[in-house]
């Protein structure tokens, strides 16, 4: 990640994968105010490491920015990386998490992801990193818990 060469605003080729996605970040304007930012991806898709058939989630990355945001264009990109990834729910979920809050260093980071049933059971996956800071309102992430989503 280099802030000179976004891939914004330019041609950008889909990734082959989430370790080779590009994801960039921008100098957050009000680095000194505690606000939430919310990125929700209703339609993402990877792929079972063993049967390899697609897996279905929405994901809800909500972060208090320190100094960076993530810039949505590369997020899209990196997203649609695990489109032909193989790897667990948890895997996912996490891993995905942890990139964000590695390359944004932010106050407060959390994502959930909900997983449409495998085998006949959904698996919701939860991480988050940081302390909420004071006085910042949180909102549930607004996906019901599973009934035939």
């Amino acid at each position: 990640m280099t802030e000179t060469t976004l891939q914004l605003g330019q041609a950008s080729a889909l990734p082959d994968s989430p370790e080779t996605a590009q994801l960039d970040r921008v100098p957050n304007p009000h680095p000194d105010t505690d606000y939430l930012a919310r990125f929700t991806v209703p339609e993402f898709t990877s792929l079972c490491p063993v049967t390899g058939q697609p897996d279905f989630a929405i994901l809800v990355i909500d972060y208090a920015p320190g100094p960076w945001l993530v810039e949505s264009k590369s997020l899209k990109l990196y997203m649609h990386s695990f489109r032909n990834h193989g790897a667990f729910h948890e895997d996912c979920t996490v891993a995905i998490g942890k990139r964000l809050a590695d390359l944004l260093e932010p106050r407060y980071l959390r994502i959930g992801g909900y997983w449409y049933p495998r085998g006949g059971i959904p698996i919701d996956v939860f991480w988050q990193t940081g302390d909420l800071p004071k006085n910042l309102w949180l909102p549930d992430q607004g996906v019901a818990p599973y009934r035939a989503r």
